[in-house]
């Protein structure tokens, strides 16, 4: 769409100028775009003034007549390319690749589910995989799992809404309990937040 309102005054020899700038005038109440409207407009104005004397005249009129076409056609598609992005696009949004960032969210999802499933099916190859263990040296991708029976106090830190005093907290009553079996016991059991529950399901992995 930006591509071809900005090629239009080429496409149109300059005649459609005036107004591709005066539309986007109008649409962005732009100041600069209203002034290059008008230079626009005055410009074609002149140009249709001047044509009647290509044929009585040849020479000087059509010297002036090619020169006017070429700053309605060629400058004004210029302009128009130069312009095109804060016309369409004035808050910078079209850099924004949100698919694509819903798409690692999903993927990083998927991981996690998987990581975790794997963790209750073979809890020994999980440990040796690292799952939850951001700080160990690992291969396996786990999706930003955090494994809360066996991660130390800063790592805890990672989960949603734990702080450095809820992470020793954890911690203590893990070496007391000797670890947990789901987010609803690790917030009964160490007086966490109820709210926090939902969130440290979705990163959390109780591996025994």
């Amino acid at each position: 769409m930006s591509v071809t309102w900005a090629a239009l005054p080429f496409l149109t020899l300059g005649y459609a100028t005036p107004f591709t700038f005066a539309a986007a005038a109008l649409w962005r109440r732009s100041a600069h775009l209203a002034v290059a409207s008008v230079a626009y407009i005055g410009v074609f104005l002149l140009m249709l003034t001047l044509l009647p004397g290509v044929s009585r005249e040849p020479g000087g009129t059509q010297g002036a007549v090619g020169v006017l076409m070429f700053l309605l056609a060629v400058v004004g598609c210029g302009h128009a390319f130069l312009i095109r992005r804060k016309v369409f696009d004035p808050d910078g949004l079209s850099g924004v690749d949100n698919e694509k960032a819903i798409e690692q969210v999903r993927r990083h999802r998927a991981l996690r589910q998987k990581a975790r499933d794997l963790a209750a099916e073979d809890p020994k190859l999980a440990r040796e995989l690292g799952i939850g263990r951001p700080d160990l040296p690992r291969r396996y991708n786990d999706g930003g799992l955090v494994d809360v029976n066996h991660a130390p106090a800063e790592v805890l830190t990672l989960l949603p809404g734990v702080t450095p005093e809820l992470a020793v907290k954890i911690e203590r009553v893990r070496s007391e309990t000797g670890g947990f079996m789901s987010a609803e016991e690790l917030a009964a059991l160490a007086g966490l937040p109820p709210t926090l529950t939902s969130e440290l399901a979705d990163y959390a992995v109780f591996i025994k």
